[in-house]
């Protein structure tokens, strides 16, 4: 049996877990791994699971699954009408000084058609490093707080590089100095994208939901650089 995954909510009717950086949703054409969230807590917990949502391979933190197929339905429709609020933290090139709101198309791949795609995004630390990168003698970059408010496939990342901010460790959408210099001068190789809230209100008992997941490791050891303390 593969490692258990870590649980940060469940009840009768949904369970939410701490995805680790690396391991895919479930099972699809484009990901015929065998190795699966979906998998690896049904064997954990004994019961078929629902996944209600998705999180890019290597992006971590919560991902909501639903314990029966009216649960999956109900908080389907949730996701769908844009009612479950996502927090993410990523760390992006550059400083970016300002709170905004992205507001930029992105095209769906099945077909090219423009989908309205809205992001916000808030400022919580910056940092430089004395590394020259390409033409700049030094490194900046910004630590954020992203509020995807649509569910486009990529879309914190595409947003971010559209942004000309793109995110550190995204090998499709960022650039590869900027992840080259993170793996050599500090060890980190994954993704700076990590889902650290998720909250709605309950399908069946109609109270408020927040499910929050703790930063990963790659993010901790960069806390002390961007003399970021994250609340408790």
């Amino acid at each position: 049996m593969s490692n258990p995954l870590s649980i940060l909510n469940r009840d009768e009717h949904l369970v939410a877990i701490d995805k680790p950086s690396g391991l895919i949703v479930h099972k699809s054409g484009l990901a015929p791994d065998r190795r699966t969230c979906m998998n690896i807590l049904r064997d954990q917990l004994g019961q078929w699971v629902y996944p209600v949502h998705r999180l890019d391979r290597k992006t971590s933190g919560v991902l909501l699954f639903a314990l029966d197929s009216e649960t999956a339905g109900k908080l389907g429709e949730l996701f769908r009408s844009h009612k479950i609020g996502k927090i993410y933290l990523t760390v992006v090139r550059g400083w970016v000084e300002e709170p905004g709101i992205l507001d930029d198309p992105l095209k769906r791949e099945q077909d090219g058609e423009m989908q309205p795609s809205t992001t916000h995004y808030k400022p919580l630390a910056k940092m430089e490093l004395p590394y020259p990168v390409g033409p700049y003698q030094t490194a900046r970059y910004s630590l954020l707080e992203v509020e995807p408010l649509s569910g486009r496939r990529h879309q914190i990342r595409r947003h971010m590089n559209h942004f000309s901010h793109p995110v550190v460790g995204d090998s499709e959408h960022g650039e590869a100095c900027q992840n080259r210099l993170f793996q050599e001068k500090l060890g980190i190789n994954g993704l700076m994208l990590h889902s650290a809230q998720i909250a709605f209100l309950h399908p069946w008992s109609f109270e408020q939901v927040q499910i929050n997941s703790p930063a990963p490791m790659d993010f901790e050891k960069l806390f002390p650089l961007f003399d970021y303390f994250p609340p408790t």
